[in-house]
């Protein structure tokens, strides 16, 4: 057969592909290459066609066609002569038989052999049937001529043309790049292609197509095309091309295909590194308007016009995907994990805790969890701090709640895409768009592009990140979508909120900070009703409250939410619930309850086989432990490998019961704990036998006590054999003493034998912070109440910036976090550190009252600029026994930087070291009004007591005084300082040389005038004298005859 048809390939084919060859005359030169001459022979009609051939002989004309293009781009091809066999390569690259190859192969050979010149751009004189000269009638075909005409008319609107008469999409990229720089060609070359492929190429289809897009060439002339104030054709405008930049700009792909921009080109563009969506969008008209001769408007408005059409309809759909997902995960909530066939929606369990924002270096109370996005001094990225069960997961899930369900309100009600990921999930994950589509899209016919494209083009997203502590990447030094964000490398002008245990290594310092506090009374109350009792009534309520004040040990715990919902639901339901000595005994407990309830529902075959797991779960201990303890912390495991580790059954048994939860991961699905707090009590065991054998302490290196508080907590309540080495070791570690006292706590045995690692706990500064959860200020508080009960003496205890405002209440210091401290018969020191308090008489006489009761207290001191105590104290208000004892009261540090003593038995503040009452230098400056507010109110203070007040230095914030000279106002403030009886020294200084005129400066002498004890008056970097006034100034002589007449200088 093959040698049949190189046969006839020297016979009747000859003519043919001679006249091939001078179709190429005019350019062969340019195209002397060996793969266009293979061209030419595969396209004989003679070379024989089989479909094995096809892909080699398209795949050539391809590269035939790419050549073409490039001798046009300098000059040495005119498409116009080369049209037919343009035509025919275009159609072999786009068709896929042999048989459609040959076709039109051997049209275009036709063609050539006919002579017929009316493809190759000549003049067309041919009129047919019912067709005039020069026009056309309805209904009939059209002419060359006339489809040149039209061409020229409408050339910017080709694409439209095209897609109104049905032109295939790869056919209309083809001819855009055949070509690249001549809209009325490429304009031209769809029209033939129509009328050579179209059923009914009529001139009435024509009509049509050009009557939907609003195309009336009938009333414009020939040299319409020329007439640049036609909306069709006026150029693209600087600021067209800047909106079309801006908005949706994500969707600058789309906006590429309807401006018939190549994919090659569009994916060319999105492979630029590290560039943004408007950027990218920039590109795209760029390039589009280089390869179109003078883009027309309506081209860009109606490309436009079809993206916004496309984005909305894919948010809307996006949109409506999310809150499907978040649904379901909102509407199954399980407050006891084992008890799975009692789902809540989120609204019937949320209950509000405590929320705090950092400003300025201390933290301030929130009046609700919704101020979080609502705080309009927060910057972009949001960190959300908590503690393990402090809520944070179930915070994200009532935003998830009030968007889904349009909460009328809430911060995220009109919010548009509302995107929260669980950070544990995201592992190896490095695109935040595939994540999306794994965890929250995964069953909706959404792309990742078209995901990305919305977010990049939405100008309402909010995106929350949960858990970033268990986010498997979070150390990686890997480039990963999530890092960027959290950078503000990526998404800066979109609002991002991590909720987080510690905070990352890596993260945007400007970023917001904000920490969960737990539940407080009021919240407990709160649950108990919402979600607890329900309708049972207040008795049920009562019988809840009871249990919990049975169970003090528990009550700082239970301002954990996790662990106070399950206490909760437990004291409500189990009639055996008793009271507890430590923590450790509670977890005992509440695991017991998890084993009870599933075994209960088991057939008795099974029970027996089943119990084992309960006691025997070593290998589940070891497992947790070696998590924990390593330097990244492992806080899931794939299936097979627990499978592995505990067998099946046992893998099986703690899934069913609820401690072990299955989740699906980008690798698979993966096995976690129910919590953080439940691996860390199976590590505890394992870590309980490691400490009775022979340990070594390298095996806790990264097993950090602020991190796994309880892990320690846990072991030294399991094995109280264990516990002393234990504590011994904790003590060796910075800041270790804390969580020393946690880990005695737990010792519900004879704690004599730890009255020695008491009296050294209390050798050292007991203190209480600010910065300390709950938790850890009431273990203070028992370590403080052990030593009392046990004559223990404690050197010192401070209260470091956590006294409430209140100060006192029942005899006990009140603190911030509403703790109680009682007196301590054994405390000598007690020190009050406050960054802003004013503590007026009433509250500095039930401070020394509370120090009246420790009896072994020697001194009291308060620190802080802007803590403000009344200037004296009268004499017989303050205990009797205080003045007997000789107690030492002190002031350190105070607004003018001197340190004071508290004269007991006359009430009167003085210098420290010194025998006399006196305030010392007080400045106040312009940019600080706060300070100046609190200076003000105790230089008042001072002088109305009678104190001696040494200077006060006026800097840059000076006006002028009122007509009386009763007092001064200060510049940029609503403040003013009032007549002071006892200064004897003011210095203004104007912070530069500004000229001053004399009715200011007179008003200055007025108020100076009636400061009776000033004896110096100085003014800095003024130009005036104001002691040489001229007798002149209306005023002045008198303030200056009294002011001499006190030998004011």
């Amino acid at each position: 057969m093959a040698s049949n048809v190189r046969h006839s390939s020297h016979g009747a084919g000859q003519p043919k592909l001679w006249s091939i060859s001078l179709g190429f005359e005019r350019f062969k030169d340019a195209l002397s290459t060996v793969l266009t001459v293979t061209v030419i022979l595969k396209l004989s009609v003679d070379f024989g066609y089989s479909d094995a051939l096809v892909d080699e002989i398209r795949n050539a004309a391809d590269v035939a066609l790419l050549m073409i293009m490039s001798m046009e781009q300098i000059g040495q091809i005119n498409p116009a002569d080369i049209s037919p066999l343009l035509t025919a390569l275009r159609k072999i690259k786009h068709h896929d038989t042999a048989r459609q190859v040959k076709a039109w192969f051997d049209e275009y050979v036709s063609i050539e052999g006919d002579g017929n010149t009316a493809d190759r751009g000549g003049e067309d004189e041919t009129v047919h049937h019912g067709e005039t000269k020069g026009g056309t009638t309805p209904g009939t075909a059209v002419s060359n001529r006339y489809l040149r005409d039209l061409s020229t008319k409408v050339a910017g609107l080709w694409i439209f043309l095209g897609r109104e008469l049905k032109i295939p999409q790869e056919t209309l990229d083809s001819i855009g790049l055949a070509y690249p720089d001549d809209v009325t060609a490429k304009c031209y070359q769809s029209l033939l292609y129509w009328r050579e492929n179209s059923a009914n190429p009529s001139n009435q289809v024509l009509e049509n197509a050009r009557r939907a897009m609003n195309i009336d060439t009938e009333k414009r002339s020939d040299s319409s095309s020329d007439r640049r104030g036609d909306h069709e054709v006026q150029p693209v405008t600087e600021q067209q091309r800047l909106t079309s930049s801006s908005e949706k700009a994500g969707m600058w792909r789309y906006l590429g295909k309807e401006l018939h921009i190549p994919k090659s080109v569009l994916d060319n563009i999105e492979m630029k590194p590290s560039r943004e969506a408007i950027n990218r969008c920039h590109d795209v008209l760029r390039q589009w308007e280089q390869t179109t001769s003078e883009p027309p408007r309506l081209v860009l408005e109606r490309a436009q016009q079809k993206v916004n059409e496309i984005y909305t309809g894919l948010e809307e759909k996006l949109a409506q995907a999310l809150k499907m997902t978040y649904k379901k995960q909102y509407d199954a909530i399980q407050p006891i994990p084992y008890i799975r066939d009692r789902l809540y929606r989120i609204d019937r369990i949320f209950v509000e805790g405590g929320v705090k924002v950092l400003v300025a270096g201390s933290w301030e109370r929130l009046t609700s969890y919704q101020d979080i996005l609502k705080d309009k001094r927060a910057t972009l990225l949001r960190v959300i701090e908590g503690d393990p069960g402090y809520g944070k997961s179930t915070l994200t899930l009532e935003f998830a709640y009030d968007w889904g369900e349009g909460v009328k309100g809430s911060p995220v009600e009109n919010v548009r895409i509302l995107i929260i990921l669980r950070l544990r999930q995201l592992g190896g994950v490095q695109s935040i768009y595939q994540a999306i589509k794994w965890f929250l899209l995964s069953e909706e016919n959404v792309k990742v592009s078209d995901i990305k494209a919305v977010i990049e083009s939405c100008h309402s997203v909010k995106i929350i990140l949960d858990g970033h502590d268990e986010y498997p990447d979070r150390d990686s030094e890997n480039q990963s979508d999530i890092r960027n964000i959290v950078m503000r490398d990526m998404f800066k002008n979109l609002n991002v909120s991590l909720t987080t245990r510690y905070l990352p290594k890596h993260y945007d310092q400007s970023a917001r900070r904000y920490k969960l506090t737990g539940f407080d009374d009021r919240a407990r109350d709160e649950y108990i009703r919402k979600a607890v009792v329900g309708d049972a009534g207040e008795q049920a309520v009562r019988q809840v409250k009871q249990k919990l004040k049975d169970n003090p040990i528990l009550s700082d715990l239970c301002d954990v939410p996790l662990i106070f919902v399950m206490f909760a639901h437990m004291a409500h339901e189990k009639e055996d619930f008793r009271k507890f000595k430590s923590v450790t005994e509670f977890f005992l407990y509440m695991i017991s309850c998890f084993h009870h309830h599933l075994l209960s529902k088991m057939k008795d075959t099974n029970v027996g086989q089943m119990r084992r797991f309960e006691n025997d779960h070593a290998s589940l201990d070891q497992m947790a432990f070696d998590g924990l303890s390593k330097e990244h912390q492992q806080l899931s495991w794939s299936e097979e490998e627990v499978r592995r580790q505990l067998g099946d059954d046992c893998c099986e048994y703690y899934v069913r019961l609820g401690i072990l939860i299955r989740e699906e991961v980008a690798a698979g699905v993966e096995i976690r704990f129910y919590h953080k707090l439940f691996c860390e009590w199976f590590a505890a065991h394992h870590l309980a036998r490691l400490l009775a054998g022979d340990w070594d302490s390298s095996v806790l290196e990264y097993v950090h006590p602020y991190d796994l508080q309880y892990l320690y907590r846990f072991a030294c309540g399991l094995s109280q054999d264990s516990s002393e080495r234990l504590i011994n070791y904790l003590r060796g570690l910075p800041g270790g003493d804390k969580f020393t006292i946690l880990c005695l706590l737990e010792q519900t045995g004879d704690l004599n034998k730890f009255v020695n690692v008491v009296r050294d706990l209390c050798k050292e500064t007991l203190k209480i912070s600010e910065d300390d959860n709950k938790l850890v200020q009431r273990s203070t508080l028992q370590l403080l109440e052990i030593a009392s009960s046990h004559g223990v003496p404690t050197v010192c205890l401070h209260v470091d910036r956590c006294l409430s405002e209140a100060v006192t209440a029942g005899g006990n210091l009140l603190l911030n976090s509403g703790l109680h401290v009682p007196p301590s018969s054994t405390l000598e020191t007690i020190e009050i550190t406050q960054e802003r308090l004013d503590i007026p008489e009433e509250k500095m006489i039930g401070l020394l009252a509370y120090a009246e009761k420790c009896e072994k207290l020697r001194k009291l001191t308060f620190e802080g600029k802007q803590l403000l105590i009344p200037v004296s104290v009268q004499a017989e208000k303050i205990p009797p026994s205080l003045k007997t004892r000789n107690i030492e009261v002190l002031l350190l540090h105070s607004l003018d930087g001197l340190d004071y003593n508290l004269k007991l038995i006359e009430g009167k503040w003085v210098k420290h070291g010194s025998g006399a009452a006196e305030i010392g230098v007080i400045s106040l400056h312009r940019n600080n009004q706060d300070e100046r507010e609190w200076r003000i109110r105790e230089l008042t203070r001072a002088s109305t007591a009678g104190i001696p007040i040494a200077e006060v230095y006026i800097v840059g914030c000076i006006t002028v005084a009122d007509q009386s000279g009763s007092s001064l106002a200060l510049s940029r403030s609503h403040l003013s300082l009032p007549i002071l009886s006892t200064l004897q020294q003011l210095l203004i200084g104007d912070g530069g040389r500004r000229r001053r005129d004399n009715t200011e400066v007179v008003g200055i002498l007025r108020y100076t005038a009636q400061c009776a004890a000033v004896k110096v008056l100085v003014f800095s970097g003024y130009i005036t004298d104001p002691m040489q006034l001229p007798d002149r100034v209306q005023g002045a002589e008198p303030i200056l005859s009294t002011l001499r007449s006190r030998n004011v200088t």
